[in-house]
């Protein structure tokens, strides 16, 4: 189902400040809301911030910088390696040292998504990737960012946190028929269906996007009817993995 972004010019304008102030910052939000499709729909302007979508170790956020700074022309990066499989074959400890000389060299940003709760010796390498004049900011799912552990007192003033939530109902409601209007989905209890996405999602666009997906699936239709119970057990089951 493609992605869109509906009725959040608010939230993108806000990243934008963020990321235009040049101050490292926290992007929290719970899974589903929309984070990355926010991020993703801003970062062309902002070719300085590298953004390093998988940050589940230190190894892959290195790889990714030095295969954003190369693709951009950095001198040093240049100077390393040939081209972007020479950089998958250098070791941890190399990369680092060949990144942070590239960092300082030029007014850079990170933004850090899909962390996996970091470790002690995680945290200690986004120090020292700040310490190169480089502001790391950071994406987070938890509404206590349990999930970005050490990473967490780097961002601990206010105003160094930006918050998405869910949809208000009303928002919510618009874009349940949007979705369905896009989708061509229909059932003769659909608006029955609607109410339920309504409940269920708790306003979240991740969630709405998944059910209705569902919905269109042959094992959760009976006469053209939308089973609506065994669609919302498997929804909880594979919605309750993913968070």
């Amino acid at each position: 189902m493609a992605q869109f972004i509906f009725d959040r010019d608010e939230e993108q304008q806000a990243i934008r400040q963020r990321l235009s102030k040049g101050k490292p910052f926290l992007l929290h939000g719970p899974s589903g809301v929309g984070k990355t499709l926010l991020l993703r729909s801003v970062l062309a302007a902002f070719p300085a911030v590298l953004y390093c979508e998988n940050s589940a170790t230190t190894h892959t956020v290195f790889r990714s910088i030095a295969r954003q700074l190369l693709q951009q022309g950095n001198a040093r990066l240049r100077k390393a390696f040939r081209d972007e499989k020479a950089i998958e074959s250098k070791s941890a400890i190399s990369l680092k040292g060949i990144v942070l000389d590239a960092l300082r060299g030029g007014k850079y940003a990170i933004m850090l998504d899909h962390i996996k709760c970091p470790s002690h010796s995680f945290a200690a390498v986004v120090r020292e990737i700040r310490w190169a004049s480089t502001q790391v900011s950071a994406v987070a799912q938890s509404s206590h960012m349990e999930d970005v552990g050490f990473l967490q007192p780097l961002y601990s003033d206010r105003s160094e946190k930006c918050e998405i939530r869910n949809f208000d109902n009303s928002a919510a409601e618009q874009f349940v028929h949007e979705m369905i209007r896009r989708t061509g989905l229909a059932a003769p209890n659909l608006n029955e269906f609607v109410g339920k996405i309504l409940e269920f999602s708790a306003g979240n666009p991740g969630a709405i996007v998944s059910l209705i997906g569902m919905a269109k699936y042959p094992k959760y239709r009976s006469d053209e009817h939308i089973k609506i119970t065994p669609l919302y057990i498997d929804f909880r089951m594979n919605w309750g993995a993913v968070r």
